[in-house]
């Protein structure tokens, strides 16, 4: 695994640690369908969240939650379709949310943005 990847699992269990905290439940994790993934399937509220983490270590490429643009949001609600049609879910309201962490040194800041995009 190379290092962007392993920065990108440890923001992935910064971010599941960080939305437990708030009272999530998480049900799935790294959820794949043809070419996409789903980062964090959670609940909270009787509503199923389909959660995208981007992980950056410094602010180079600005802020990581500008990094879901209209392509990956299209790929992500393609992969969630699929996600409800798999585990036969209906009924249930849903929504996207982004998870920004950074890596400062030895500590994470994250910055969660509930209803980040609509479908």
């Amino acid at each position: 695994m190379n290092d962007s990847k392993k920065i990108g699992k440890l923001g992935e269990e910064v971010a599941a640690r960080y939305l437990q905290g708030k009272n999530y439940k998480i049900i799935d994790r790294n959820y794949r369908w043809a070419r996409g993934e789903i980062d964090l399937v959670a609940s909270k509220d009787d509503t199923l969240v389909f959660v995208e983490v981007k992980t950056a270590r410094g602010n180079n490429f600005g802020p990581p939650e500008t990094w879901v643009n209209e392509r990956k949001r299209l790929q992500l609600g393609k992969v969630a379709e699929r996600y409800l049609q798999e585990k036969e879910i209906d009924g249930v309201n849903c929504r996207f949310d982004v998870v920004a962490v950074w890596a400062q040194g030895p500590a994470w800041k994250v910055h969660h943005i509930e209803n980040a995009f609509w479908l």
